[in-house]
């Protein structure tokens, strides 16, 4: 098990944040359903990438893949019969929507992954909502978990389900795109994320209605012609630099940052300015500037969900209280990240309660820790990195090579900006 050393310290430079995971996921996805021959440029290098190419593979897609662009000639809409259990490694979002467009293929289809996607990864209400559209859709335990069993066609109808994890309604909407379909809602969630599925619709012209994100209406018959795409910058990944370098009092400049890009995570900037964060923007670059220390906030997080490991951090160095609340859905991520990020923050001496929905902390002087685990979860590496960088001592961060899910040259970026990290 990896792990990495960090002592405190100011940054400064330049980097270019990663590109988007989810924009790359999605992209691989409907490069499967097109006719031809699709190319995606500058895609994240992960293993969620590295996931979803092996699961559209396995339904028929060919797929060639190289340093800076991958090719797929797709299925043109008729998918074959998976070639084997299709492994969704820890990616929730290759599960959710591979698992929901299986339900369009006459033949069954098995999804696993790993010990959170098999444990703490909910695929019940997906499953439900799939046999409410007349497929087969079965847990193999029959505790809502994976390994899943699946089997079309659907044969359309209405279904409803709750709306607290993005992920199966964004996979089902991608369904319904090519099987018509009816959604309800219950209690909708993260709607950026449906938002960002939403626009690729919009890019190849595909019917939809959507009202309040609580009722959908699709048509179905998606033809889509193969397309080239260039991912953007990901704000998701933006959070940790941009954090690290105002609760180090630095200055740093962050590229490939496209603020009128769909991502719901680019709420983080505002969220950050609210506690009186100074950024300037110009271009595709975004600048920290140094300002007064931060004021403590109370922050609704469901729209940026991701970001409450950072904030938990952010809210560490700010005056008074912060507050983070309606992130229920965060103890179903890749680790019971409310848990988790306050369990190892108290090791550095942090003031910070955790609540059901939420965290609140309270200002105070966190010192460097020798046992922080990560919990096999790529934004608590990073989260507790940015911690560590602003403690008074030296800092020992266990298990950090889930980072290559989402941010691959983390570490690099940040010894470029001059932080103090070994990795042994």
């Amino acid at each position: 098990m990896a792990k990495v050393t960090i002592r405190p310290g100011k940054l400064h430079g330049t980097i270019a944040i990663p590109t988007s995971k989810s924009h790359t996921i999605r992209a691989l996805l409907f490069a499967l359903m097109a006719k031809g021959k699709s190319h995606i440029q500058r895609y994240l290098p992960s293993p969620d990438t590295a996931a979803m190419i092996d699961a559209i593979r396995h339904l028929g897609a060919q797929v060639e893949v190289a340093k800076d662009a991958i090719t797929v000639e797709g299925v043109a809409g008729k998918l074959h019969p998976a070639e084997d259990v299709i492994q969704c490694g820890n990616s929730g979002q290759v599960l959710r929507f591979i698992g929901a467009l299986a339900a369009l293929s006459p033949t069954y289809t098995i999804l696993t992954g790993d010990a959170s996607i098999r444990h703490n990864r909910p695929i019940k209400p997906l499953l439900d909502a799939l046999q409410q559209l007349g497929a087969f859709a079965s847990s193999s335990r029959l505790d809502g978990y994976a390994p899943i069993l699946v089997k079309g066609p659907l044969k359309g109808g209405k279904a409803t389900l709750p709306g607290e994890d993005s992920q199966p309604v964004s996979g089902l909407l991608i369904a319904g795109a090519f099987s018509p379909l009816e959604l309800h809602v219950t209690n909708p969630g993260e709607k950026p994320w449906i938002e960002l599925t939403l626009s690729w619709f919009d890019r190849f012209g595909i019917a939809y209605e959507n009202r309040n994100f609580e009722h959908y209406k699709m048509k179905g018959g998606a033809q889509i012609e193969g397309f080239k795409y260039g991912v953007p910058g990901d704000f998701s990944s933006s959070a940790f630099p941009l954090a690290a370098g105002l609760v180090t009092q630095s200055e740093i400049v962050l590229e490939n940052i496209d603020l009128t890009d769909v991502q719901g995570d680019k709420a983080i900037i505002p969220a950050l300015e609210a506690m009186g964060a100074h950024f300037e923007s110009h271009k595709n670059a975004l600048s920290v500037k140094k300002g007064p220390r931060l004021k403590g906030t109370s922050v609704d997080i469901n729209n940026f969900i991701d970001a409450l490991p950072i904030l938990a951090v952010v809210g560490c160095f700010a005056t008074g209280k912060t507050e983070i609340f309606n992130a229920a859905i965060a103890r179903k991520k890749e680790s019971d990240r409310i848990h988790c990020i306050a369990t190892e923050l108290k090791k550095m001496g942090a003031d910070i309660e955790e609540k059901p929905d939420g965290l609140i902390i309270r200002p105070a002087e966190l010192h460097g820790a020798p046992n922080l685990q990560a919990h096999h979860d790529h934004r608590l590496v990073m989260a507790l990195s940015v911690a560590a960088l602003a403690a008074k001592g030296e800092s020992t961060i266990h298990g950090i090579e889930c980072v290559a899910k989402s941010y691959p040259t983390f570490f690099e970026d940040f010894r470029a900006l001059g932080a103090q990290m070994e990795i042994g």
